[in-house]
């Protein structure tokens, strides 16, 4: 009876340290840098595997609505990490908002030119005397000077055309114009879906490149959670580690959340955007790794394109402390 006693009272331990450990799992929102889409998948994909339980994080994966809305919410408190591209960190860190990278998640940009290839559009010198579909102020026009600096275009010769973000690509499919600043992960494949074959050039590939969608967290987060920030990024890698080895379970783990979503397209997404993951500067070093490199180069760009002010170095708004070794 005593053996029995003990057994049982063991055993009534392990439970109620299991039922502890459950309810221990710390609170945490992620702030995606727009709708549910390919690049979001691997969140999802983590979620359903359990690797943040693991880590003991309960995670919250909420829509976002752009970049500059994910820095604000994450300057705020609004949500623990956030995704945004490391311009708009940038920009928003240098005038005062507490935040920082604490993953380099895409190092090379998603920015591109697009258009139908029966356009004909095979090098950013095809665009002198094209029309070209712009949004006023969007990070993509205000970069697109430092493109045809890079390539020798007089970009005088070409017609910017100014419209809303959601009409370029309708201007691409009826020919109102002949190319669009856009996403390769996004209008590429919007265009596509209508049925006609498209075209992209990267900025990246063209001496334009900048660092492109990161993981942020407020500076109160890193300094006071510190190991809160380390078990979300090892969970967050192992994410996109497994959906680099499958990225059609890490699509369809987004489709269990968002059935409306087209799988064939949001499969494409993500794999151009397993693509962005590196450059020559962080290959091998494993996903999240920031090589001051790139990210001196998108301060260069920001600076003279942009219109950053900051008198801080470029590895004042990242760090690789949290990554697995």
């Amino acid at each position: 009876m005593l053996i029995f006693a003990r057994v049982a009272g063991l055993a009534l331990g392990a439970l109620v340290s299991l039922t502890t450990l459950a309810g221990a799992a710390d609170p945490v929102s992620l702030r995606l840098n727009w709708y549910l889409g390919g690049l979001h998948a691997p969140f999802y994909y983590g979620k359903e595997k359990g690797y943040f339980a693991e880590q003991g994080i309960d995670l919250t994966i909420n829509e976002g609505r752009g970049s500059v809305a994910a820095a604000q919410a994450i300057a705020a408190g609004s949500d623990t990490f956030g995704m945004a591209d490391a311009g708009t960190l940038m920009l928003t860190a240098s005038k005062g908002a507490e935040i920082k990278a604490v993953m380099s998640l895409l190092n090379t940009s998603g920015f591109g030119i697009i258009s139908l290839e029966e356009t004909g559009i095979k090098s950013p010198a095809d665009l002198q005397g094209k029309r070209l579909a712009i949004s006023a102020g969007d990070a993509l026009t205000q970069l697109f000077p430092a493109l045809a600096k890079a390539n020798n275009i007089d970009a005088s010769k070409v017609n910017l055309v100014q419209m809303d973000p959601a009409a370029k690509v309708v201007a691409v499919l009826e020919k109102r114009v002949d190319a669009l600043l856009g996403g390769i992960d996004d209008q590429f494949f919007l265009i596509e879906q209508k049925g006609p074959k498209a075209a992209a050039l990267r900025f990246a590939d063209h001496g334009a490149n900048t660092v492109g969608i990161t993981i942020i967290a407020n500076q109160a987060t890193v300094k006071s959670k510190p190991d809160l920030v380390k078990r979300f990024v090892a969970a967050a890698t192992r994410s996109w580690d497994e959906a680099k080895k499958n990225p059609e379970a890490a699509v369809d783990a987004a489709l269990k959340v968002k059935p409306e979503l087209n799988k064939e397209s949001t499969l494409k997404q993500l794999k151009v955007d397993l693509d962005l993951l590196d450059t020559p500067a962080t290959k091998g070093k494993g996903v999240g790794f920031a090589a001051d490199a790139d990210w001196e180069t998108t301060k260069r760009l920001l600076t003279e394109y942009r219109d950053l002010k900051t008198d801080k170095p470029a590895s004042a708004f990242y760090t690789n402390e949290f990554l697995p070794r």
